[in-house]
């Protein structure tokens, strides 16, 4: 039992970031607190750079924690097996996003919108940056729009 608070403590400090799974709530949610939208296609159960995507990037301390203050997450997933099946609903808003942000068919594709769904910056494919490098460039990008608007 001495290791509870101790583990406690340690898990308390891991950063976990909330992806948002609907995209009207959030663009909503990104106008009310003034964040950008970062907006992710991915194939979770057959797309190997979008599984190290997550792994490398999206779970990093750098990137939650930048992502915690600035960004609105939402995740378009196109998942094959069928245990990983998601709902009717959450398939045809994917669906819909990618015939509007994704028309090809590009997976992992990220794109960084504006509140009002604008695309700001977009990556096609694994990043070259390393989360570090990728969470700065965001965070510029976050800064140059509160600083323009």
């Amino acid at each position: 039992m001495k290791k509870l608070p101790f583990i406690l403590f340690c898990f308390s400090l891991m950063s976990f970031i909330k992806w948002q799974p609907d995209f009207a709530t959030a663009r909503k949610v990104a106008h009310e607190n003034h964040k950008l939208i970062l907006l992710n296609f991915s194939g979770s159960d057959w797309c190997g750079p979008c599984m190290r995507m997550k792994n490398e990037i999206f779970e990093s301390d750098v990137f939650s924690k930048m992502a915690d203050t600035s960004l609105v997450l939402v995740n378009a997933d196109f998942p094959r097996n069928k245990k990983d099946r998601l709902d009717e609903q959450t398939e045809k808003q994917n669906d819909v996003l990618a015939d509007k942000y994704n028309p090809d068919g590009k997976f992992p594709l990220t794109l960084l919108l504006d509140a009002d769904g604008n695309v700001l910056k977009s990556w096609d494919g694994f990043p070259k940056e390393n989360a570090e490098e990728f969470a700065d460039e965001i965070n510029s990008i976050c800064f140059d729009q509160k600083f323009n608007h």
